[in-house]
């Protein structure tokens, strides 16, 4: 007797339909993208997904011109799960139209942003494609796409993650500015219009790697992280993505500790001289914990997600070897927007205090730097996260009020011994303050020594010690105890309240 039962026609059909989906139907196509060095959608979902998890849907879809072709009409999209937690994947196909949006691949997009949406699931994107589909424009009753709004209500409720990997143009350039934030790679390139629109304005025809690449996108701010392949912004989502799983803000015991002692030399013996303040950062830090974000744009500031003993953490730093951590405009900029995502996502913030103030001058003042720099208060001012404050070296005026100062009440304030306060520049003070004392010294040399010393004494006076002396900071530290100290204090805050909401839209600025 045959056990073997036959299979129905309408199951063949569906069975056949679902292995065209596939990569290996397509392999002349499939080739072409791997000639150029990239892999295909399937293929970046299958690596980044766990095994097994991916649930496809829309794959079926065709285009809404009966005279196109295209599996899954250019966009693969699902629900999946990564390291064990669910959420939701979207990839246009390049090798389909170019990866082009059309009529039935936006209300696929708009489809899954909503389940996004509905059930609180994350959303990773490989935002590879042309934009809107030409072909399309003579489609009578074409829909409105609501698509780009849906992912829009996605700011603060879930993290959204942009990979530009390839070639990101119009629609999915625009994705890619709505979202968290952007990791692509060196090799990307990315612009509001694609060469045949640039060329139509502009009236010359540029190369989509002349129009926008990543050299220029990292300086101006318009991504996050850059790294060198594919796999490698899978692995920087990936860590991202940890920052925000709720089970991981426990104790945890798989990290690994920095040497605390190396942070007793982070600070130069010479006051004036710069240094490097990403060492403080992974001094405190779980070792490979730290992700810093916007390396290159607003440079006067360091922003990073970090662990410590576990739990994520944003750490906010000025940067001495810019602008000697001197406030700037896109300094300003970049911290305010960090401090949105993490309160957004109920992220402690760490403050690393090293700045001699707000930049001035009249080349300043045409950056706006009056708003700028009210955004960084009005985003800590209305932020309900811990906020843990640890000064460097320089507190000085605006500058030190802005990052995590006494007056937004932080839950913890204190300061490592090369540190000092004063309401402005201490030299600057002393100008101000014995002016008709040093100008009545004739003698150049004379008034320099007479300079000298009025600073000291003032100096003297804002130490870190004499701070403490009157209570304006909680304790003076050894920095070697630094990562302990912060790490006990975040052990004491209470844990974020459930809530169904956002709770603040992040600016995509």
């Amino acid at each position: 007797m045959n056990d073997k039962k036959e299979i129905r026609p309408e199951l063949l059909k569906v069975q056949v339909a679902h292995a065209a989906l596939q990569d290996d139907a397509r392999p002349e196509r499939i080739a072409r993208q791997h000639a150029r060095g990239r892999n295909t959608a399937r293929e970046n979902i299958a690596a980044f997904a766990d095994p097994g998890s991916f649930v496809e849907y829309g794959g079926l879809s065709k285009p809404a011109r009966t005279d196109m072709e295209g599996p899954a009409d250019g966009l693969v999209m699902g629900t999946a799960t990564v390291d064990g937690r669910p959420v939701v994947l979207v990839a246009y196909d390049y090798t389909v139209h170019a990866g082009t949006q059309s009529a039935t691949n936006h209300r696929k997009m708009d489809r899954i942003f909503s389940l996004a949406e509905a059930n609180k699931l994350p959303v990773i994107g490989w935002w590879d494609g042309g934009g809107a589909r030409p072909h399309e424009m003579l489609i009578a009753g074409r829909p409105v796409n609501s698509g780009f709004v849906t992912f829009a209500r996605l700011s603060g409720l879930v993290p959204t993650i942009a990979l530009v990997t390839g070639r990101a143009f119009a629609g999915q350039a625009n994705l890619s500015g709505l979202s968290d934030v952007v990791i692509a790679t060196k090799s990307a390139t990315m612009g509001m219009a694609g060469p045949p629109l640039v060329e139509a304005a502009l009236g010359h025809r540029l190369t989509p790697e002349e129009i926008g690449p990543m050299s220029v996108h990292e300086k101006s701010g318009a991504i996050d992280v850059l790294v060198d392949t594919e796999d490698e912004a899978m692995a920087a989502a990936r860590k991202y993505l940890s920052f925000f799983r709720a089970e991981e803000r426990q104790p945890q015991n798989d990290f690994e500790a920095p040497d605390p002692l190396a942070l007793r030399d982070v600070i130069p013996k010479n006051p004036r001289r710069a240094y490097d303040v990403r060492k403080a950062v992974s001094g405190m830090a779980d070792i490979d914990s730290v992700l810093e974000l916007r390396p290159r744009f607003g440079k006067a500031a360091i922003t990073a997600l970090a662990k410590l003993a576990g739990q994520p953490v944003g750490i906010i730093a000025n940067q001495p070897m810019f602008l000697a951590g001197a406030m700037d405009s896109p300094a300003c900029d970049k911290i305010a927007r960090f401090i949105g995502l993490c309160d957004a996502h109920d992220l402690p913030i760490v403050f690393l205090c090293d700045t001699p103030g707000l930049m001035v001058g009249p080349d300043v003042e045409k950056t706006a730097l009056v708003r700028h720099s009210a955004r960084i208060l009005t985003a800590a001012a209305t932020a309900t996260v811990p906020m843990l404050t640890v000064v460097l070296r320089k507190a000085y005026g605006l500058g030190y009020y802005v990052m995590g100062s006494t007056a937004y009440h932080p839950n913890l304030v204190i300061a490592w011994p090369t540190a000092e306060f004063g309401g402005m520049g201490i030299e600057g003070a002393v100008n101000i303050i014995h002016q008709q004392e040093l100008e009545a010294e004739t003698d150049l040399a004379k008034r320099r020594v007479l300079h000298d010393q009025r600073t000291q004494e003032l100096k003297d006076h804002h130490t870190a010690l004499q701070v403490a002396e009157r209570f304006h900071v909680d304790d003076v530290i050894d920095p070697a105890d630094t990562r302990q100290i912060l790490i006990r204090c975040l052990a004491t805050t209470p844990a974020p309240a459930p809530r169904q909401g956002r709770k603040r839209v992040i600016e995509p600025w």
